[in-house]
């Protein structure tokens, strides 16, 4: 009898403190909310080691586990959210499916697709009353140049990656750095974005390379990397650039200079990843290996941090209205827990989350970035990528 007064008391305490959150929510209607979560299958060419596999439901899950927690709130709100997800095999029917479900009043999308696509879909959303998020793609040019009006980023940019890299290598003083990268267009793309984040923070590239080879690694790493990483000047750490990870964890311990390996290999810059622990991350690392069967990755936590903004964007403001949620998530007064020991906004110029970066290796957080003693006018956060004077998204620029 005593343990069951004591959980009607603590529920009681729950929620008499949801009702002084929110405290007409129980007096509206109830809410149904529908997000959409499109993936498009990507047909990637063999890698050249097959050490590592993504798990094909990632993104997803993550979502899941955010509608979830979502109706663990809206519950005592009236409000139930509910989650569709569609795999597509090319951009024509995902955007097919966008004005489908626009024109069936839907006005919610979690987008895990190829640049190409995600440009098509932001064009596609121009005047129209709808939010995209974009939970995959990092590439810079679309936080500065070529800005997505329409679309929100929980995908971090590249320039995020090199900064939060570059941060730490001032910070330890690792200043002479040996790049490698390789020959696909995003290994260039993270070259460059890790160039800029040399120069912004004062860093020396002593020597760039570029892995061309095309042998089996899981048989010569140890004879062919040695050679390769060879160079006039010394290094105090190699960067290496690439994301499909083809050949970047053979370099850590095969270096011809005992060194660091940082960037795509040895010490990663990610927004999660499963040592990260504190701040309740533990609890939600349960609840999603509960829920996958599996541990959650940066993709599903991307997908995650989507349906939470837009859920408490509905459990602050108590409508389903798509303008007002859209303008709320964007604005200054919004703030979103996610377990990373500050609240997270977005970038009202570039649609970009703020969001500390997580400097780990496979076993281990290393540090967070933005580091100790990085300033900054508005928030440090903004160290992390594109600030809004290194941006042109004109337009969203005179709306601040």
């Amino acid at each position: 009898m005593k343990t069951k007064l004591i959980t009607f008391y603590r529920e009681g305490l729950l929620l008499l403190f949801l009702l002084a959150q929110f405290p007409l929510a129980l007096a509206d209607e109830a809410l149904n909310i529908n997000i959409n979560y499109y993936k498009q299958n990507v047909k990637r060419p063999p890698a050249l080691s097959n050490v590592l596999e993504a798990p094909q439901d990632s993104g997803a899950q993550g979502a899941r586990l955010g509608v979830d927690d979502s109706n663990s709130t809206g519950k005592f709100l009236k409000q139930r959210f509910n989650l569709d997800y569609i795999e597509f095999d090319d951009s024509s029917e995902v955007l097919e499916q966008l004005e489908r479900a626009y024109t069936n009043g839907e006005h919610l999308f979690v987008l895990d697709v190829p640049k190409v696509t995600l440009i098509a879909a932001d064009r596609w959303a121009h005047n129209k009353q709808v939010l995209l998020f974009n939970i995959s793609d990092s590439s810079d040019e679309l936080r500065s140049s070529q800005c997505l009006t329409s679309t929100l980023h929980t995908a971090p940019s590249n320039a995020m990656r090199s900064d939060a890299i570059a941060q730490w290598l001032l910070y330890r003083r690792f200043n002479k750095v040996l790049l490698v990268y390789g020959t696909k267009e995003e290994d260039r793309k993270l070259s460059e974005s890790f160039r800029r984040s040399s120069k912004r923070f004062g860093l020396e590239i002593v020597d760039e390379k570029q892995w061309t080879f095309n042998s089996d690694l899981r048989r010569s790493a140890q004879q062919e990397i040695p050679l390769f990483t060879q160079t006039d000047r010394n290094y105090d750490v190699v960067y290496v650039a690439d994301p499909s990870k083809d050949f970047a964890e053979y370099f850590p311990f095969n270096t011809y200079i005992p060194r660091p390996v940082v960037g795509s290999a040895g010490l990663e810059a990610l927004t999660w990843h499963v040592v990260i622990e504190q701040w309740g991350a533990a609890q939600v690392q349960k609840r999603f290996r509960e829920l996958a069967q599996r541990s959650m990755n940066e993709l599903d936590f991307g997908g995650y941090l989507a349906v939470r903004s837009i859920a408490q964007a509905i459990h602050k403001k108590r409508t389903s209205s798509n303008k007002e949620i859209t303008n709320f998530i964007k604005s200054e007064q919004f703030e979103l827990a996610a377990y990373k020991g500050r609240k997270l906004s977005y970038r009202p110029w570039s649609g970009q989350l703020r969001i500390p970066m997580a400097l780990v290796q496979p076993n281990g957080l290393v540090s967070l970035s933005p580091q100790a003693g990085v300033l900054h006018p508005r928030t440090e956060l903004d160290t992390l990528g594109f600030d809004i004077e290194e941006s042109q998204c004109v337009s969203q620029k005179e709306q601040i």
